[in-house]
């Protein structure tokens, strides 16, 4: 009993500084999600609608997760910004969709340096006809490192932003 005793006031500070150095998780910010300077070579004269789905809101105890309406904010502000399709409209009315799943997020639970790997399906189709234009898997990945962030959390939230970030570069 008395052992017990010993490893509980031992095991009360250690979680309380993992609290306190973790903190709460944060999700994935659209903005930091969105590639800057992308550089297109074909312009599209079409109208285009954007779908995503697989992703998961972050919950106060949870990981840092891609909620689908930030990852298509994201998708949306870089088709804006690169000017690869005319107009990015809401719903069915554009001339193309596009429809993103996230299929995978593998996140590390502690480290140093954390390594995030996402998969993402992604399918454009022709909505006159239904016909789909392109249907391919995108991996990709993103890192941040001590020097990013000390708070893991935060590391965290930065590897995700990276991995999205990387995933619509392609």
């Amino acid at each position: 009993m008395k052992g017990f005793v010993t490893h509980s006031k031992l095991l009360l500070p250690v979680a309380a500084s993992v609290l306190i150095l973790g903190g709460c998780a944060s999700p994935a910010d659209r903005a930091a999600m969105t590639p800057q300077n992308l550089t297109i070579s074909k312009h599209h004269p079409y109208s285009l609608g954007v779908q995503t789905s697989g992703g998961a809101e972050t919950g106060a105890m949870d990981s840092s997760n891609i909620a689908n309406a930030d990852l298509k904010a994201a998708i949306e502000a870089a088709v804006t910004q690169s000017k690869l399709f005319k107009t990015v409209v809401q719903g069915n009315a554009g001339d193309y969709e596009l429809s993103v799943r996230l299929t995978s997020l593998s996140k590390p639970l502690f480290g140093g340096t954390f390594t995030v790997d996402m998969e993402t399906a992604w399918s454009l189709t022709k909505v006159s006809d239904r016909s789909v234009a392109l249907r391919k898997s995108v991996k990709s990945s993103g890192t941040a490192t001590m020097s990013d962030a000390f708070a893991g959390v935060t590391r965290l939230r930065m590897a995700v932003e990276a991995a999205t970030r990387n995933n619509i570069e392609q």
